[in-house]
């Protein structure tokens, strides 16, 4: 009677609330802005990896660098070859757990900040992001919007166009998520 008590309520455990979520396909919007004097420079990218663990807290944060998208075409190649230099460095990652206890078995939002290391252009940093968690019926809405200081992560930028290029370039990301369901 015992293992059959034990077996029911693991069962109930794994089965009533999923803990790994991972982004819903077409719903991540990444998106980066960069004001400078001659062209502001605009750039979306729809295919990030998140998958978030809501036992544990952690999140990862896959961007594939050739995936943002310009208005002009001239600026993505540049972005692409002589910036970000995605045939060597593809990916962006972050890696973080959420610094707040959050109950994900509750609809509402929630503020919280995630501490975790962001690889991007070879570089990687320590950073805390902030950001707000909307739980709501069996999906989890992420936003979060920051700055990235481009000589952080030792991106070059040539002295000719130094004034064109802004110093912090300022990111936004959304994203729903739904619970993992393996095929």
């Amino acid at each position: 009677m015992k293992n059959l008590l034990f077996v029911a309520a693991l069962f109930l455990s794994l089965s009533g609330f999923s803990q790994i979520f991972k982004a819903k396909d077409g719903t991540t919007l990444i998106h980066f802005y960069s004001k400078s004097p001659l062209e502001d420079i605009d750039a979306s990218n729809k295919g990030a990896i998140i998958v978030l663990n809501t036992t544990s807290g952690d999140i990862q944060v896959r961007v594939t660098i050739q995936n943002f998208k310009f208005k002009n075409g001239l600026m993505e190649e540049h972005f692409n070859e002589n910036y970000l230099e995605s045939t060597k460095f593809p990916n962006c990652v972050f890696k973080g757990k959420i610094n707040e206890k959050v109950d994900f078995t509750k609809d509402g939002e929630n503020k919280v900040s995630v501490t975790g290391k962001m690889e991007l252009h070879g570089v990687t940093k320590e950073v805390t992001l902030d950001g707000m968690l909307t739980k709501k019926g069996s999906e989890i809405i992420i936003d979060t919007k920051f700055q990235i200081k481009v000589a952080d992560y030792d991106i070059k930028v040539p002295s000719l166009y130094v004034k064109n290029i802004a110093e912090i370039v300022d990111v936004t990301l959304t994203s729903t998520l739904e619970p993992f369901v393996k095929k």
